[in-house]
């Protein structure tokens, strides 16, 4: 089964959407299963993980009645508060949706370089290991030495890595991205979303060779098994088309079997993930 393992799907609200700025101006608009489904079924995609993009309980409940109606969406990647003081009695009342298979915050966006490992937030990532669900990790490079805490507090804990922790591709830094990269894949209970690097490159002039540091040094931290590719549609479409972010993955694949590039365009989502 061949997965996309990181969408978005939304009704835009220039309220709730803020983070859709005017330099983002093609995005300011509603993104739903429709309109990703052709190109889907062009580029032999059988299914995709939806990740919520806005941090609330409707966005959650918005993601399972997506799926309810386009069978496209095998996973759900929800939000909910992991510091809420009943954080494990949501957690049940979710378990009623299996297809939601775990759980992101937006950590890119909170200052405190400590936000993953602060008390009631590491409450929550237990609630998630008891009730088997995954954790998106989405940071920057403040969070580094959290996220590393973090995952190695809690080694029974399923962790997948976003969009490879968005290097600068576009400022060329790598130095200090490699090293988290390279102490992150060190737990064996770690995955890697190859995903959002185009909005990370510059949008108008990027070529496939920007990539290329990048994707090897997580390929080669990570190995075959646990690497996923994620086209972070439709964010994505800010600076690349679907086929272009195919392009830019098969183009480092050189050297993979063919079960290795299975494995990489779903083989290894279904199993982190656990999809159906």
């Amino acid at each position: 089964m061949r997965i996309d393992s990181h969408q978005h799907f939304w009704l835009y609200d220039s309220v709730k959407d803020a983070w859709i700025t005017d330099d983002m101006k093609v995005i300011q608009r509603n993104f739903l299963p429709n309109d990703i489904s052709k190109t889907l079924k062009d580029n032999r995609m059988d299914g995709v993980v939806a990740v919520q993009a806005d941090q609330s309980i409707r966005e959650t409940e918005f993601l399972v009645e997506l799926a309810t109606a386009y069978k496209m969406i095998k996973g759900i990647v929800g939000w909910v508060d992991l510091r809420a003081e009943d954080i494990e009695s949501q957690l049940l009342k979710f378990s009623d949706f299996p297809v939601i298979k775990g759980f992101r915050h937006i950590v890119e966006a909170e200052a405190e370089g400590d936000f993953l490992i602060q008390p009631e937030f590491q409450r929550g990532i237990k609630a998630l290991t008891k009730y088997k669900y995954s954790y998106d990790l989405l940071v920057r490079p403040v969070h580094y030495a959290s996220t590393l805490k973090c995952v190695a507090d809690n080694p029974e804990q399923q962790f997948i890595l976003d969009h490879m922790a968005k290097p600068a591709v576009a400022a060329g830094e790598f130095a200090e991205w490699a090293a988290f990269i390279t102490a992150l894949s060190a737990f064996p209970n770690v995955y890697c979303k190859i995903s959002g690097l185009v909005t990370e490159a510059d949008w108008k002039a990027w070529s496939i060779a920007d990539f290329e540091l990048y994707i090897r040094h997580a390929v080669d931290s990570f190995g075959k098994r646990r690497i996923c590719f994620g086209s972070d549609w439709p964010v994505s479409t800010l600076a690349a088309t679907y086929e272009q972010l195919l392009e830019i993955s098969e183009a480092y694949l050189e050297g993979f079997t063919d079960i290795e590039k299975a494995d990489f365009f779903g083989g290894n989502a279904v199993r982190f993930y656990n999809l159906k």
